[in-house]
């Protein structure tokens, strides 16, 4: 049996560039790539980063996503029968998106986040119908 790598999370962070203003159409123009990272790869999907501030995209996922706020802060918008639910989160803190859930992200001052995430992953720029 091979012993695993240990990531370093501040090494990670380092080789990222933080992206100022996100807005949702980086996703869709391939913009600010160089703001998220991978760590590893994890079951059906991986290990991802960001660090950025500004807004993202709507995205849902085949399974339980899981979102770790490494440093600063950030709320996490659920598309919950038809209604956004905030949940804020802040250094050191995690939610649990359940699958198929819609969430979008709002980041004003910046965040460094950690996820765990099954793909492949949809995305959305308009408010998405449940």
């Amino acid at each position: 049996m091979s012993k695993a790598p240990r990531i370093s999370l501040s090494d990670a962070f380092s080789k990222v560039s933080f992206l100022d203003g996100r807005t949702p159409e980086h996703s869709l123009s391939g913009d600010g790539q160089d703001c998220f990272g991978t760590l590893s790869d994890y079951r059906d999907g991986g290990i991802f980063i960001a660090h950025y501030s500004g807004s993202s995209e709507w995205e849902r996922h085949p399974g339980d996503e899981l979102v770790q706020v490494i440093e600063g802060e950030t709320t996490i918008y659920l598309l919950i029968d038809g209604e956004e639910k905030p949940v804020s989160l802040l250094a050191g803190e995690l939610v649990v998106v359940p699958q198929g859930i819609w969430h979008r992200f709002s980041t004003p001052v910046g965040v460094k986040v950690m996820t765990v995430t099954p793909q492949p992953t949809e995305h959305s720029i308009a408010f998405p119908s449940t």
